[in-house]
């Protein structure tokens, strides 16, 4: 698979030269991550999905860490949450405002703790509601900035369930909306079993030039050509698996253009986290940055050759300064670095066709 035989991805008056997105990551994709992925390849990013109440109810002039977006990371999008159609509308003014240059919509997240509360998932069982909340965010968003939605491909496996789908996926792209992520398993479904991709080239066919993201099962490069040659959707969404392993876009924008990858040895990886925790202690403190970089650096661990042991070291950092030395001690000799373990991979992907 040649660059030039996937075009550009459509979304609103942006045109991506790669089809490669970061995926909106709760407690993960702040803005030292998304710069970070953007710099590797990412060709658009998504903040951690918000409650549409929590921005409505926030302070004026306070601008939460969440809502911050920056020319670096161009074009961002704002991930909108909730359960009640009448606060989509003002909380992604919130967004507008705040300089997000695409407003998403969440009915994907299967969460027990967010299904409970009516939002995120729940709202694929509930078509009405689903799409009079897409048609009040689309509203009131300049037409400039684009709309977009994620989606899981229903609460279960039901006929009714798949009709529900189509019912807010249709009804969607009528009210305006300039492109759709669908995640191959169903909100029941959770994180667990593979993604149906077979579903997704089902869901990219009936869109037709439609613009539809991929997402599911996405922890390699070679996972990612695999969704792409399989489904033919015209992007993909990297979830988890960009968390500790941003050269993941850069490795599969390599496999595009029919370059061999290698994992990043550890000088560069060093120079990567480096880079990653300077703009954490930048922007979160001195205080903060551990806390918020621990959960990194064990994600990180996984590419390093000595990998548990660099786990370990960073899981019982307390102090910036510590941080460092973990570095320091590890990262400090060259050697060559391994590709992290990866799930199981989509059976369909096996059968993956030439393009």
């Amino acid at each position: 698979m040649s660059v030039d035989q996937i075009s550009s991805v459509s979304l609103g008056p942006y045109q991506l030269q790669t089809p490669l997105f970061q995926a909106a990551l709760s407690g993960y994709s702040d803005y030292p991550m998304r710069v970070i992925a953007a710099r590797l390849g990412a060709a658009y990013t998504l903040c951690e999905v918000m409650i549409d109440r929590m921005i409505v109810q926030s302070k004026q002039g306070k601008q939460h860490s969440m809502m911050y977006c920056h020319q670096d990371e161009f074009p961002v999008g704002g991930q909108l949450m909730g359960s009640e159609p009448e606060e989509f509308g003002p909380a992604a003014q919130r967004l507008v405002e705040a300089g997000f240059h695409v407003i998403d919509i969440n009915f994907g997240c299967p969460v027990k703790k967010v299904m409970s509360r009516c939002r995120g998932g729940y709202h694929l069982g509930q078509p009405e509601v689903a799409l009079d909340i897409i048609s009040r965010v689309r509203d009131v968003v300049p037409d400039q900035i684009p709309v977009t939605l994620k989606m899981r491909r229903g609460i279960d496996d039901t006929a009714e369930s798949e009709d529900n789908f189509f019912r807010i996926f249709d009804g969607a792209y009528e009210r305006g909306l300039a492109a759709i992520t669908v995640h191959g398993r169903t909100v029941h479904q959770k994180y667990l079993g593979p993604s149906n991709w077979e579903f997704l080239k089902q869901v990219k066919e009936h869109a037709g030039s439609n613009t539809v993201i991929g997402s599911g099962d996405l922890f390699s490069p070679q996972a990612c050509i695999d969704m792409l040659r399989v489904t033919h959707v015209d992007g993909v969404s990297i979830a988890r698996g960009a968390i500790g392993n941003p050269w993941i876009f850069q490795q599969t924008a390599d496999l595009l253009r029919n370059q061999p990858i290698s994992p990043p040895d550890v000088h560069e990886q060093r120079t990567v986290i480096t880079e990653h925790f300077e703009l954490a202690r930048t922007f979160y403190g001195e205080k903060k940055v551990c806390n918020t970089m621990r959960k990194f650096g064990i994600f990180y661990s996984e590419l390093h050759p000595q990998r548990t042991e660099v786990r370990n070291a960073f899981i019982a950092v307390k102090t910036a300064e510590q941080w460092l030395q973990v570095l320091e001690q590890w990262y400090q000799n060259n050697a060559s670095g391994i590709f992290p373990p990866v799930e199981q991979p989509n059976p369909l992907s096996l059968e993956a066709p030439s393009l």
